[in-house]
């Protein structure tokens, strides 16, 4: 049977992480949260300068509020999931997150301030 035309020969596999604020985030006066979310983005800003978090940044304008951010990794799903349990927000429960592998058409991304191959070329399985 001839290959479906509309499934691409190749796939780029990103590892993806969305944060979200869980239901049960605890509060926390202005300056601590202030003082969290600085470590937070230090945290970020130095997974970057290690080149294991490739891109990321808040959303706006989102259907659902709960969802705060977005990020790629170079890393397989295990590894992000291990240094986003790591970040403080995360570990203050301020954040919850979820990890996925993102399938998209073959060099449809790109990103130009990393020095380091991102994702993963595979090919969608005959069936």
């Amino acid at each position: 049977m001839p290959r479906n035309p509309d499934i691409p020969e190749a796939f780029d596999v990103y590892t993806v992480v969305v944060l979200r604020r869980p239901a049960d985030a605890p509060e926390m006066p202005d300056d601590e949260l202030d003082a969290l979310q600085a470590r937070h983005l230090a945290y970020r800003a130095e997974l970057g300068r290690r080149g294991v978090l490739v891109v990321n940044g808040p959303f706006g304008e989102q259907s659902d509020a709960s969802y705060r951010g977005m990020s790629i990794f170079a890393c397989d799903p295990a590894e992000a999931a291990k240094v986003s349990d790591a970040d403080p927000s995360v570990a203050a429960g301020r954040l919850a997150y979820d990890v996925m592998e993102w399938w998209v058409r073959a060099d449809s991304l790109a990103f130009p301030l990393t020095d380091r191959v991102v994702g993963d070329r595979r090919s969608m399985p005959d069936e």
